[in-house]
């Protein structure tokens, strides 16, 4: 069978192992559960990843969907949040500028809203867990770029609910996010060797790179163990059963070249999704899916009316898969960009609209939390890094870069420029112009400076 059409017909039938995936009332209606983690990539065990051991979230797995290439629209936590919390991209709704409108009141604009709220507004109670059992802990994350008129969630567990009621909860694990976490993940009694760290071309072979990379799925791992103490609440309150679980991850890996960058590292993220009865137990699914469409598919599975402008897509019920994705970069703290990328199922095509601006611009965060930045520039200085690794140094980007990822799944072969992909780069464009234009992406006008203070 050629490619293409077992490609097209496979798609025609991923949805068939989820039926009824809709509430049939509200007297039925079931919990809804996303569990985050916070720059959490797709290094699971359930994912193939040799070295991580994360039965917890395998299970879930087992249990229900894997989706093998699911993306978050930006590859840093505040846009990609303010995103698929409303199921709208942030470039549309102006919070696509990392830490924005933090002091100017900025308000979503008319026809979005929260998911939170809009099934608040249909009778769940609506929680972002900060204790979720004794001596487990996390902050409450919601990072939006934007105020709300009212308070996100109406609770900090589903055990504040009222008797009957149905509820949709939030839990955003921290533990793979640089911070105080990673220290703590050290301390697990099983550690990842680095020696054993299978390290991408555009990282330098050296002791640094091998413990922090080492050290990010350490922290993977523990996220895992607090996964598992999630599931046993559940099971300890009797939910288990009828709570419909999403697993994935606000943004990709924060390592060099992921998180902040729209490489595959940056934005791919893992999606589960467990909910007996409904989502067939084993399922793998390797169309192109958005973050967005978690938020779209728990509107729909809590019997809430679509709204105008949403746009995610069910993940099942017959929905006609997606064919690509579209993610976007804008300022991340102080560093100024404008990166905008559109994937299909071989190629990606990234537009630099700020070309001049190198890769190694000036970003605080980057220079005290990513030691392999630090390495690679003192490896650059004395001339031994490869030619691939030094193509983080160069001088500036190139305005196109177009890589062809079931051959280049690191994206180290720019194709850009090439006779022979000249048609592949001229659709790609087009398809990402017309994005832009259809969904008003607000990128188009420059930030001003007195915004950028966090």
């Amino acid at each position: 069978m050629d490619p293409k059409t077992g490609r097209r017909a496979a798609a025609l039938t991923i949805a068939a192992p989820f039926l009824n995936l809709r509430a049939q009332n509200r007297n039925d209606r079931p919990n809804i559960l996303w569990i985050l983690g916070d720059d959490l990539g797709p290094q699971l065990g359930c994912y193939g990843h040799p070295l991580t051991h994360t039965p917890n979230a395998d299970r879930i797995a087992s249990e229900g969907a894997r989706f093998t290439h699911c993306f978050t629209t930006a590859p840093v936590c505040s846009a990609s949040r303010s995103a698929w919390n409303t199921g709208v991209y942030q470039t549309a709704t102006n919070t696509h500028n990392h830490r924005s409108h933090r002091q100017d009141g900025f308000e979503l604009p008319a026809g979005v809203a929260l998911v939170s709220h809009r099934l608040a507004d249909a009778g769940y109670f609506t929680a972002n867990l900060t204790e979720i059992a004794p001596g487990l802990r996390v902050p409450g994350k919601t990072d939006f770029n934007f105020r709300t008129p009212r308070k996100p969630f109406g609770g900090t567990h589903w055990n504040q609910r009222a008797k009957g009621q149905p509820f949709y909860a939030q839990i955003n694990f921290t533990a793979p996010h640089k911070g105080p976490m990673w220290p703590a993940a050290r301390k697990q009694k099983s550690l990842i060797d680095p020696a054993k760290v299978d390290l991408p071309p555009y990282y330098p072979d050296h002791p640094v790179v091998r413990d922090e990379v080492a050290n990010y799925l350490d922290a993977v791992n523990y996220w895992d163990t607090q996964v598992g103490s999630v599931l046993d609440l559940l099971k300890a309150d009797g939910l288990l059963d009828n709570t419909a679980i999403f697993v994935f991850g606000d943004n990709g890996r924060c390592l060099l070249r992921g998180k902040q960058w729209l490489y595959d590292p940056g934005t791919h993220v893992p999606l589960l999704v467990r909910w007996p009865g409904h989502v067939k137990p084993g399922t793998v699914r390797t169309d192109p899916a958005i973050a967005l469409d978690i938020t779209a598919t728990t509107l729909e599975i809590a019997g809430v009316r679509r709204p105008d402008l949403m746009h995610g897509q069910s993940l099942f019920d017959g929905a006609k898969p997606r064919t690509r994705v579209f993610t976007a970069r804008d300022r991340c703290d102080m560093t100024v960009d404008r990166i905008r990328a559109v994937r299909d199922a071989r190629y990606k095509l990234i537009r630099n609209f700020m070309p001049e601006r190198p890769y190694t611009q000036f970003n605080d965060y980057i220079t005290k939390n990513y030691p392999t930045q630090n390495v690679i520039k003192q490896l650059h200085a004395a001339g031994k890094l490869t030619p691939v690794q030094a193509q983080w140094m160069a001088p500036r980007k190139p305005d196109i870069e177009l890589y062809n990822h079931e051959a280049d799944p690191h994206e180290v072969r720019n194709l850009a420029g090439d006779p022979k992909y000249a048609a592949t780069e001229a659709r790609l464009t087009a398809v990402l112009d017309k994005w832009i234009e259809e969904t008003r992406d607000h990128g188009r006008t420059p930030e001003p400076e007195s915004a950028q203070a966090l």
